[in-house]
């Protein structure tokens, strides 16, 4: 395997930073939402005063830990994918199918990002119940997903498209 130039490892610390702070937002928006349960209970069976809010919040956190969580499968190559005819076929025949997915994932991400923002626009005059905030904060989930998926396989796609002539899809595997 030729020795990375540093233009690739920088965008792909780039891209690791960027999926920690995804994976740092969603997880306190998890724990968040475990808070707020919590507090549901509480309020139900010891203060006997339901708070309303809860639910609303719930569907809200439920978004951005969904979303998000999307965006970093997708920016660590953990999404689904049926590897077995990709698998079957000659090592050059792999980079350029793993190229033309992470070509195929960018533009369903792009897409996500200009619908997300046309959602964004439509929703901002609605207003959530209980919370009174947009309801565009709720597609905002949505946006920035489409958003880090298309980065995320973007930059993916360009740094194998650098990598094509000496490649290697195993080497992940063969390094200890």
């Amino acid at each position: 395997m030729t020795q990375d130039t540093p233009m690739i490892r920088a965008a792909e610390r780039v891209m690791a930073v960027l999926r920690a702070i995804c994976m740092l937002i969603a997880s306190i928006a998890l724990v968040v939402l475990i808070a707020t349960f919590g507090w549901l209970v509480f309020g139900r069976y010891v203060m006997n005063v339901t708070p309303t809010w809860v639910e609303q919040l719930a569907l809200l956190l439920i978004c951005y830990v969904a979303f998000l969580g999307a965006a970093v499968g997708v920016g660590e190559d953990t999404h689904i994918g049926v590897t077995l005819f990709r698998d079957m076929l000659p090592t050059t025949a792999q980079n350029v199918t793993l190229i033309v997915i992470d070509g195929l994932l960018a533009a369903f991400g792009a897409i996500m990002l200009f619908a997300g923002i046309t959602l964004m626009r439509f929703g901002w005059d609605t207003m959530l119940p209980m919370l009174d905030i947009p309801e565009s904060f709720r597609t905002l989930a949505i946006t920035s997903c489409g958003a880090l998926v298309m980065l995320f396989a973007a930059v993916r796609g360009l740094i194998r498209i650098m990598r094509f002539g000496s490649w290697d899809p195993d080497a992940e595997f063969k390094e200890v």
